[in-house]
C-alpha cells in the first residue's frame, strides 16, 4: 500500500516536471516570437509602377505585421490578391528582422483608351489584355490611329487585322529590348508608325529592317536631347544608310 502511494507520488512529480516544462518551452517560444522575430527592415525587389513604400502598405497591411514571424506564415497560406499590374508577389524572410518582397509586375508594352468604357486597356508583350482602369501610367506608350473599341481582359486585343497586332507587337517588344518606349506610338492611314519622344517624332515607316532601325535610334535618340523636330527612318535600307533629322525652326 505505501508502496504504490509512493509510486503515485512518483508519477505526480513526474508528471508536474513534464508540464511545467511543456510550459516553459511555450512560454520561451512564444517570448522569441515576439521579441525575436520583429520586422525593422523592408527589402523590396521587382517593383517599377509601384514604389517600395506601396509595396510595404500592400503586404504589411494589418495591425500584426509588426511580427516578420506572423508575414512569413500568412503569405504562405494565402496570396497577396488582386494588385492592379500585378502578377504577383513572393515574401519570404532573409533574418528575423528583415522582410524580402520580390514583386513581378505584368510585362505591359502599350495601351489603348476604349471610349466604350472610358478606360485605359493596358497590354502585354503577346498582346493580351491585362489590365483596364481610368488610371494613366507613366513610360506605358499610347497607341493611337487604330481603332479599337471593345476589349476583354486577359484575351488578345481584338485588332480587325491580326497582322497589324503582329507587327504593333514586333515594334514594341524591338523598342522595349532597347528601352526605348515612347509617349506615344501614332498610326496614319497607311498604318505606318510615328514614335513621340517629348518633342522629337520618329518616322519608323514599314516594318522592314525594324531592328536595325531601332538600333540605329538607341544610339541617335541620346544625342537629340533638348532638341524639337522629326527623324526620318522611314528610308532606312542597308544599301540606303542616311538618316535625316528635320530640326524644328
Amino acid at each position: 500500500m505505501i508502496r504504490e502511494q509512493r509510486k503515485r507520488k512518483k508519477r505526480r512529480r513526474v508528471g508536474l516536471l513534464i508540464f511545467f516544462t511543456f510550459v516553459l518551452m511555450i512560454a520561451a517560444a512564444v517570448f522569441v516570437v515576439l521579441n525575436v522575430y520583429t520586422v525593422e527592415t523592408v527589402v523590396v525587389e521587382g517593383n517599377e509602377l509601384y514604389s517600395d513604400e506601396q509595396i510595404k502598405s500592400l503586404v504589411l497591411n494589418d495591425e500584426y505585421s509588426w511580427n516578420s514571424l506572423y508575414v512569413d506564415l500568412k503569405y504562405r497560406i494565402r496570396d497577396i490578391g488582386d494588385v492592379p499590374f500585378v502578377d504577383t508577389m513572393e515574401i519570404s524572410l532573409d533574418d528575423p528582422h528583415t522582410v524580402r518582397i520580390v514583386v513581378y509586375e505584368k510585362g505591359i508594352l502599350g495601351s489603348f483608351y476604349i471610349d466604350t468604357i472610358g478606360q485605359n486597356a493596358y497590354f502585354d508583350k503577346d498582346g493580351f489584355v491585362v489590365e483596364t482602369t481610368e488610371d494613366v501610367i507613366e513610360d506605358v506608350p499610347k497607341i493611337t490611329g487604330i481603332s479599337c473599341n471593345e476589349v476583354v481582359l486577359y484575351e488578345k486585343l481584338p485588332l480587325e487585322d491580326e497582322d497589324l497586332l503582329s507587327k504593333l507587337l514586333a515594334l514594341t517588344q524591338m523598342l522595349n529590348k532597347y528601352s526605348l518606349l515612347p509617349q506615344e506610338i501614332h498610326y496614319d492611314e497607311n498604318l505606318r508608325p510615328t514614335l513621340t519622344y517629348n518633342e522629337i517624332l520618329v518616322e519608323v515607316g514599314s516594318d522592314d529592317y525594324l531592328s536595325q532601325k531601332v538600333v540605329r535610334l538607341s544610339t541617335i535618340l541620346p544625342q537629340l536631347a533638348g532638341m524639337s523636330g522629326t527623324l526620318h527612318l522611314e528610308n532606312w535600307t542597308p544599301d540606303t544608310t542616311d538618316i535625316i533629322f528635320d530640326r524644328a525652326s
